[in-house]
């Protein structure tokens, strides 16, 4: 009952209202100069210094999914779990690589999405709209499982009910603050309210992993129990350590995640907001702090084994509900006060992705979409106002995902949408470093990418929850004729079509001459600076010189 956690729940809904104040107030916060345009309202007037984007990028990466989800792989199927922590730690030095150069190029055209810079670069407003879906399609179930992070923590304080209103409402009141400050603030709200979610979260962490190996026995013990734990399991993968069956599956989801990680438009759209080069060459050197952060979080799902902890009951007769394994470990080992502020963390952990996530689909949708296809001749200050009504519908869409369907769902769903992003990679991050790929070619590529995903994850089928198709991302090889219990993560698989399409048809259609458009960047778009004089929007640039190779 709610009333046995009370002291929690205040706690809890203090800090909640104390963020969101500060979402309100940060619409006047760093004096924007007019929020009726896309770079104020959608980008925070690209004008965020290194610590304000350390702790939007951040908060934007390590999500309150990420919180209670990584623990509960842990806990369920132990080494598995600890896929996120290489794959955060792999993906700096590789965007290092490519996000001075986008944000450069964005700089100078005025980019906000990556599918500005795809209609720019290969001159083919239909592979802006494959980027540009392909975005938005992926980052609402996201969106979704920052509720599923929100309702793990409401179901753990007893504030959810039976009925379906009664379970929801505390999301829906939780959402609506959210959508009101994001509508009123726009990327200024998240990045302001980064700064009291990750010191909760640090100190939230700091605080378990060392209170709680002491209560527990020390690590030892705790250790020994989920070895014990996973050696009766009857699942080949289970163990504290990995093992030959799943160690494939293990490298390959590292990697995909990682190439997959800043594809997604409210990765991009953090890194837009910076200053300058500097600002970003300084984060990709700073964020792998956060990794060590992700590997002590990944360890709560052993201390929950250790502490005998025992999921909430799921949605359906008989299930469990693994997101609640973290808030329970808390409910029971934190006294209630400091169990409050772990909560609050979580919540607050689910707002700052959320509003930044809703903001890089509203620009994508009004950018590449309204803008390209709806309204040519929108004006910046109605762009803005598309923007902002499109960030309402896109929370009222994830909302719907919670609501109406089952969590797991949204999960299964979130699986997929790193599958999807994936084929962006091609147009996305190869395109700033060549324009050899021809525009046909890659949509060809896409398409292949994406059917090959689709079938795959069709394939897969989960006999513990009953699911026959999509209950995954882990392709078994067999399935390829292979004799062996080994898997694969199908973005690795399907992104490496989309590649193998995209080269082989640009070599034919080179060879047969067709047209492949104008480049609209040149070469020193790509290393402009804080300061550089911009282009003009609507100006062309000279066809021969924009086709210079990039170096």
């Amino acid at each position: 009952m709610w009333r046995d956690h009370l002291t929690e729940i205040i706690v809890f809904t203090v800090l909640f209202l104390l963020v969101s104040a500060m979402g309100f107030v940060a619409a006047r916060w760093r004096a924007p100069r007019d929020m009726a345009h896309l770079d104020e309202w959608g980008l925070g007037g690209r004008n965020f210094g290194g610590w304000i984007t350390w702790f939007l990028v951040g908060g934007d990466l390590y999500t309150a999914y990420t919180f209670v989800a990584v623990p509960a792989l842990v806990f369920g199927a132990g080494a598995m779990g600890f896929f996120a922590v290489p794959y955060t730690i792999v993906i700096y030095p590789l965007v290092f690589l490519v996000l001075c150069r986008l944000w450069s190029v964005s700089h100078r055209h005025g980019f906000v999405t990556p599918a500005d810079f795809v209609r720019n670069r290969f001159d083919s407003p239909v592979l802006a709209l494959l980027v540009a879906i392909t975005g938005i399609v992926a980052t609402m179930p996201y969106i979704a499982l920052q509720l599923v992070g929100i309702e793990a923590v409401l179901k753990t304080m007893g504030v959810t009910g039976d009925s379906t209103v009664a379970r929801h409402l505390p999301i829906i009141i939780a959402f609506a603050i959210l959508a009101a400050y994001t509508y009123q603030s726009g990327l200024r709200a998240p990045a302001l309210i980064a700064f009291v979610k990750d010191t909760l979260i640090y100190i939230v962490i700091l605080v378990a992993v060392l209170y709680l190996p002491y209560k527990l026995g020390g690590w030892g013990e705790i250790f020994d129990a989920a070895d014990a734990k996973f050696k009766a399991s009857a699942a080949p993968g289970d163990g504290i350590l990995l093992n030959a069956n799943n160690q494939l599956q293990y490298i390959t989801l590292a990697f995909g995640s990682a190439l997959a990680l800043f594809l997604y438009p409210h990765s991009i759209t953090g890194v837009l907001a910076s200053r300058n080069r500097d600002v970003i060459k300084r984060n990709m050197s700073a964020l792998p702090a956060y990794s060590l952060l992700l590997g002590l979080i990944a360890l709560l799902g052993f201390m929950a084994i250790a502490a005998g902890v025992k999921p909430l009951p799921g949605a359906t007769a008989g299930s469990v509900d693994s997101n609640t394994v973290v808030p329970v470990l808390f409910d029971q080992q934190f006294p209630n006060w400091f169990a409050g502020v772990a909560y609050a963390a979580i919540g607050i952990g689910a707002l700052v992705p959320a509003a930044i996530m809703s903001i890089a689909a509203a620009n994508l949708f009004t950018r590449n979409i309204y803008k390209e296809y709806l309204k040519r001749d929108a004006s910046p200050a109605q762009e803005a106002q598309v923007s902002k009504v499109t960030s309402l519908l896109v929370k009222v869409g994830a909302l719907a995902f919670i609501i109406f369907l089952d969590p797991q769902f949204s999960i299964d769903l979130q699986l997929i949408g790193g599958v999807i992003i994936l084929q962006t990679l091609p147009a996305v991050a190869l395109g700033l470093y060549t324009r050899w790929f021809h525009r046909t070619a890659l949509i060809a590529g896409w398409a292949a990418g994406m059917g090959m995903g689709m079938w795959m994850l069709y394939q897969i089928a989960n006999p513990a929850t009953g699911k026959k198709h999509f209950a995954g991302s882990a392709f078994p090889l067999s399935e390829f004729g292979f004799d062996t219990k080994k898997t694969i993560y199908v973005g690795i698989v399907a992104v490496l079509v989309n590649l193998v399409v995209a080269a082989l048809l640009t070599l034919v259609l080179r060879a047969a001459k067709v047209t492949d458009g104008v480049d609209h960047t040149t070469p020193d778009d790509y290393f402009a600076d804080e300061g550089d004089p911009r282009v003009t929007p609507g100006t062309e640039r000279d066809a021969d010189s924009a086709r210079e190779p990039v170096a």
